[in-house]
């Protein structure tokens, strides 16, 4: 009975616990898709980190990119929807019935010489309403999205 109870708790414990939510403090896995930034090489791959108090942070492996919260002055959402085509034609054609979805989320800001920039990243599906929310809160901007399945999936 008592092992019973241990392994309900721990259930009950690890269930609440968003696994997304685990890594926020560390950052999101997110790529860099590509923008304005000339110091990071398009399809980068990093940590996008939202839990900054001033800047938003993007750390890879070939350098850090940070601007600061005052400086945003737009964040879109949008998503790429695919037909899995390859799939159906090796597998089944019941893979035509499915669709995969990449997530990108845009900021645009103003750099120190007041000219604008951009920055794209493709973020994970798991952790996309959590970017948006925390540059929301952060930034006092509303996120634009392209369309409507993007502001579905963005909202929730």
């Amino acid at each position: 009975m008592r092992i019973l109870g241990l392994t309900l708790a721990y259930l009950i414990y690890f269930s609440s616990t968003p696994w997304e939510f685990a890594g926020a403090a560390d950052g999101f896995q997110a790529d860099y898709i590509g923008g304005t930034e000339g110091s990071l090489p398009g399809k980068t791959d990093g940590k996008l980190r939202t839990n900054g108090q001033d800047v938003l942070s993007f750390q890879a492996k070939k350098g850090l990119v940070q601007v600061s919260y005052a400086k945003i002055n737009l964040i879109e959402y949008g998503q790429k929807v695919d037909r899995r085509y390859v799939a159906a034609f090796l597998i089944s054609p019941l893979f035509l019935l499915s669709k995969s979805r990449r997530h990108f989320v845009t900021v645009g800001y103003t750099d120190d010489d007041g000219r604008q920039q951009a920055m794209v990243f493709q973020v994970s599906k798991g952790s996309v309403r959590s970017v948006l929310v925390s540059l929301e809160a952060r930034t006092g901007l509303k996120v634009q999205f392209q369309d409507g399945e993007a502001r579905k999936a963005g909202k929730g």
